[in-house]
This record gives C-alpha cells, structure tokens and sequence, in this order.
C-alpha cells in the first residue's frame, strides 16, 4: 500500500487553520472558535481531493511563545512541520504581516519541502486591495489570498496541492487466467490470507476521566513521546486527537479525549469538546476510565463511568499517581474497595495501579487493551452456550410469572461488540432482572468476560435480535 503524503497546516493562533482543516475534511471535526489558542494538540485525518487524491492532513496548535504551555504547543507543531511532505502556513489577511510570521515561515522554507503561504481572511475585494499584496514581500513559491469560511479563491490552491497528491492507484480486479493451474497448497494459501485479511484487529481506545487527571500525560507514556499538550493548567485538551501505534499485531488507536467537568462548568468552547468526547465513546471500543489517586472516586467520576456503561464500552480502569503510594499495601486494598463500591456498575472491569509520571507499570495497559478487546470481540459457540445455559437452569429454576410457566428453549450470542445474547423463551417479560443476573454471572464464571458488558435479554423465537 502506497505511503499517504503528509500536508501540515501551521501559523499562528487564530489566523484558521482549523477552519482550512475542516474545509479540506469537509466537515467539521476540529473544533474552532475566537478564543485564541483553541487547538493544542496535534489533529490527524485522511482527506480526499478530486476524487481520487488521498493524503493525511494534520492539524497543528497554533505557535505561540506566550506561555510555558503554548511553548509546548509550537514544539509539537514545528516537529510535525518536520515529519511532513507538503506545508501549508496560514496568516491572518486582515492583518499587517507580523515579524514573527516572516521568522517562522523563512525557517521552514529551509526545510525544503513543498510550502504555500496561504493569507486567508480575504473576504472581499477590498480585503485584497488593503493586505494581500503586503503578503508578497514574504517570498513564498506559491501565495494564495482565500477566505477559508466562505470558500472563497480556493480553486487554485487545490490545483496546487494536487502538484504534489498523486493519484490513488486503482487495485487491480482482473480474474487469474483460466488456464493457470493452482495447486491444492496455493489454494490453501489464499483462503489463509483472506482470512487473515478479515482478521479484526483495530482497536479504538478512548482515554476518559476528570480535567487534570493525567490522561495526556498518559498518551505521551503508551507512546514514549510527547504527542500530546500536558499542563498543569485544567482543560488543556479541548479537541479530541488520534494517536496510533502498533502491538502485538494489533493497530491501537488512542483518542485523547476533552477532561470532563460539572455540567455547570462546562463553558464555551468546552462545550463543544464535551460533545466531541460523547461522538468519540460512541466510535470507540474500549475506554481506559483514568481516576486521580490522589483524590480518589468522587462523583463526577460516577457520571464519567455511566457512559462508558451508556455506550456498552469494554473498560481498564486505571489508577493514576500511584508513584505516591508506591508499595502501600493498606493504601491500594482501601483504594480498590472503594472504586469497586463507587463504580459496581463496572464490576466486570479490571483495575490498574499506574503513573503516567515515572511510567510505573504503564506497560501493562497494552497488553489489558488487547487481552480485553480479544474478548469484547469474541464469539461464543451456540453449543456451548448451551450447555452453560442448561447447567445453570438445572442449578436454578427460572420462578414463575403470576402463576404462568416461564420455559427457556435456548440461548443464541447474535452480536459481538460488545457480546450480545438472546434467550430465546415462551414469556420474555418472565425473565426477571435478578435471574438475568443470574445469567450473566454464570456465563462470566464459565467464559472469560474480564473487562467486557455483557447484554443479554429474553427473546421470543422468530424476534428480531434488535427488537427492544
């Protein structure tokens, strides 16, 4: 597969990038607004231009030496300048060019890559008139005046990027030859690959919890590099991000998403972020629920863990700042029967001790995401189940509805993702919440379901699994 080219968009805060981002995507993903440095993080999506043109365009923070944070930021978006095919610098139009603009573009150009200066802002013709031309005594190969928000002069630019997109190159469909003859262990050798072909091992790992509880301290960690904004300032990440990395033949995706405050709280921008964080659980398969040592499970925690309950997410909960109690036997057993107490509606999650600081056992959470999702995705065989099914009605008969005989016929697992199973009956309305229960810890007691809802429901035979 053909290496996609990298388009990195920099400048300054609040000039547009994340609107060119979003122009390019054609949707709104990154979150914009006035407010000066709204995007932190570094924002990856695949785009496609004229039909067949793909390449990764990544969004960067705006750069900004004002503060310790915003220091961090523009470090992030001149290393992403770095691993970058094709730059695109942003400034604002309405505006005269600014020193620090000239200094940061120079610098890039020496880079040598493929680089546009895009003034964007320039709305109108009277726009033009006042600043574009001002713009020109950068230098630049390529200078496009454009207005990213009305799509305005933007044709030239995409006949500039396409210079350097190639086209996508068509898979080839042809039938083989007829008269090729392929052996039995050719044969075997395809059907093997197509299996593998089909083999689901994508993970999408939201990383959730309260503002300032070290979920991008976290990130950088898993990644062993800095990726992410980390600031002791609450509410650094605003904008969810994508960070991808392989282990044990498994590609993980891992979205870092906005902290969570009280409803109350969440003001501005953050509302927004609070609502991208929601769109994130719903796409993901597993959250990592990070929980603040030092303070311990309060009750907004709570309302973080229902949704991943809400959203039927295979769950780690982890433990962060544990540097501080390191070895404290006492400390670690009245920590974990509390969680468990707080949260009994994640019993079946397991439960980490870490520090996303020294790294103490960050390691361990990959191998828990893969160990979990291996079982979120799995399949019970129908036999099997039904056997564990007849054990547990022979333990324990299912009790009567108002006199009526509840009979069960068998159980059918009809999704996976999480596993999802039906049990087929004469009365669904007869299977009571406490014998579903009941249910529920039998087949965790004879399956592994360590980390992963299990949803089972009554069913009538010939009922559509989706019917509520």
């Amino acid at each position: 597969m053909t290496q996609l080219k990298k388009v990195a968009i920099l400048g300054r805060p609040n000039v547009g990038k994340s609107s060119l981002f979003n122009r390019l995507l054609r949707q709104r993903d990154a979150i914009t607004s006035d407010v000066v440095g709204t995007t932190r993080d570094i924002k990856k999506r695949q785009v496609t231009i004229s039909g067949n043109r793909d390449f990764e365009i990544i969004d960067t923070g705006g750069i900004d030496d004002s503060t310790e944070m915003f220091s961090t930021v523009k470090k992030l978006s001149l290393r992403a300048a770095d691993e970058a095919d094709i730059i695109i610098y942003v400034v604002d139009g309405k505006n005269i060019p600014e020193a620090e603009d000239r200094e940061l573009f120079y610098s890039l150009q020496q880079l040598g890559k493929p680089i546009a200066l895009v003034v964007n802002k320039i709305d109108n013709d009277k726009d033009e008139a006042l600043r574009y031309w001002d713009f020109l005594e950068f230098g630049a190969e390529r200078t496009f005046p454009m207005s990213v928000s009305h799509n305005r002069y933007m044709n030239d630019f995409y006949a500039w990027l396409e210079e350097y997109i190639p086209e996508r190159e068509e898979e080839d469909h042809s039938e083989p030859d007829e008269d090729e003859d392929l052996s039995f262990e050719d044969i075997v050798e395809m059907v093997h690959v197509a299996e593998e072909e089909e083999e689901d091992n994508e993970i999408k790992v939201a990383i959730i919890g309260r503002v300032n509880t070290g979920k991008s301290s976290l990130l950088n960690a898993l990644l062993k590099e800095e990726r992410a904004v980390v600031s002791p300032v609450a509410g650094t990440t605003i904008d969810p991000i994508d960070e991808e990395m392989e282990y044990r033949n498994h590609k993980i995706t891992f979205v870092d998403t906005a902290g969570v405050r009280k409803r109350s709280r969440i003001l501005g921008i953050e509302k927004y972020a609070f609502e991208r964080t929601e769109a994130m659980l719903a796409e993901a398969d597993i959250a990592l629920l990070i929980i603040d040592s030092t303070v311990g499970v309060v009750e907004l925690d709570e309302r973080i863990a229902n949704l991943i309950e809400k959203y039927k997410l295979g769950c780690l909960i982890v433990l962060n700042k544990w540097d501080i109690h390191k070895d404290d036997e006492e400390t670690y057993t009245k920590a974990v029967e509390d969680i468990r107490d707080e949260l009994r509606f994640l019993h079946y999650a397991p439960l980490i001790t870490i520090s996303a600081k020294t790294g103490l056992r960050v390691h361990k959470i990959l191998d828990e995401i893969v160990d979990i999702y291996g079982r979120y995705k799995q399949r019970i065989p129908t036999s099997k189940l039904n056997e564990v099914l007849k054990y547990a009605i022979n333990r324990h008969h299912i009790p009567t509805v108002n006199g009526g005989v509840v009979k069960i016929k068998f159980a059918t697992q009809y999704e996976t993702k999480p596993p999802k199973i039906a049990i087929i009956m004469n009365r669904p309305d007869g299977l009571h919440f406490s014998y579903k229960r009941y249910l529920t810890n039998i087949f965790r007691e004879k399956f592994d379901f360590v980390g992963v809802p299990l949803d089972i429901g009554g069913r009538k035979r010939g009922q559509r699994m989706d019917d509520d």
